[in-house]
């Protein structure tokens, strides 16, 4: 049996799913949530689509920066702890990471 798919930008139904203001409470899953999502991409312009994308873009890249800038913190104050003879398992406790990230 082949499985079927709904084309987000083509299949009529799903295009006029956002009518809704809200999701109803009855569609809160996560599946339903990302339709929902997606039915919202499919009412976008092509000029809208790109803005859309490009800020999407944009805030992916600000986390990648803030998440790496975050563990890097992590793995300084580890070693600041160390250098000041911190036992490794306080080091470990405080900062969540393991004592092989600290050795």
């Amino acid at each position: 049996m082949k499985a079927k798919y709904i084309n987000p930008f083509t299949d009529f139904g799903f295009k006029k799913i956002v009518d809704f203001q809200t999701i109803p409470t009855i569609f809160k899953d996560e599946v339903f949530t990302q339709a929902f999502e997606k039915a919202e991409l499919a009412k976008l312009g092509p000029t809208e689509l790109d803005s859309y994308e490009n800020s999407l873009k944009i805030y992916r890249d600000l986390k990648g920066v803030i998440d790496t800038a975050y563990e890097d913190g992590k793995l300084e104050v580890a070693r600041n702890l160390k250098a000041l003879a911190v036992d490794i398992e306080i080091i470990s406790k405080s900062t969540g990471l393991i004592k092989e990230q600290i050795s």
